[in-house]
């Protein structure tokens, strides 16, 4: 993993669609480097939210733009992740 989790996380996305799966299946989308695979965007979002991860799931966009879906525990519930980055 990279020394800096900022290295990895560019962003998080505020879409629509980010904001129904945020709500209804506790995940966020945040935009990635593209070089960065799935334990590396999991390590990097535990450690800058300090929130539980239990799943990654990642796309390319036709755009060359690289998403990362990210699906949090229970305990850590998306919404309060969502409102201390000011997305809601």
């Amino acid at each position: 993993m990279s020394a800096n989790p900022y290295d990895v996380v560019m962003y998080p996305l505020s879409s629509e669609k980010s904001l129904r799966m945020m709500e209804a299946h506790n995940k966020l989308i945040f935009v990635v480097k593209l070089t960065s695979n799935k334990h590396d965007i999991k390590d990097a979002i535990q450690t800058m939210f300090k929130a539980k991860v239990t799943c990654v799931h990642t796309k390319i966009t036709p755009r060359g733009d690289k998403h990362a879906i990210v699906t949090f525990a229970k305990d850590s519930p998306a919404i309060d992740i969502a409102t201390n980055l000011g997305l809601m």
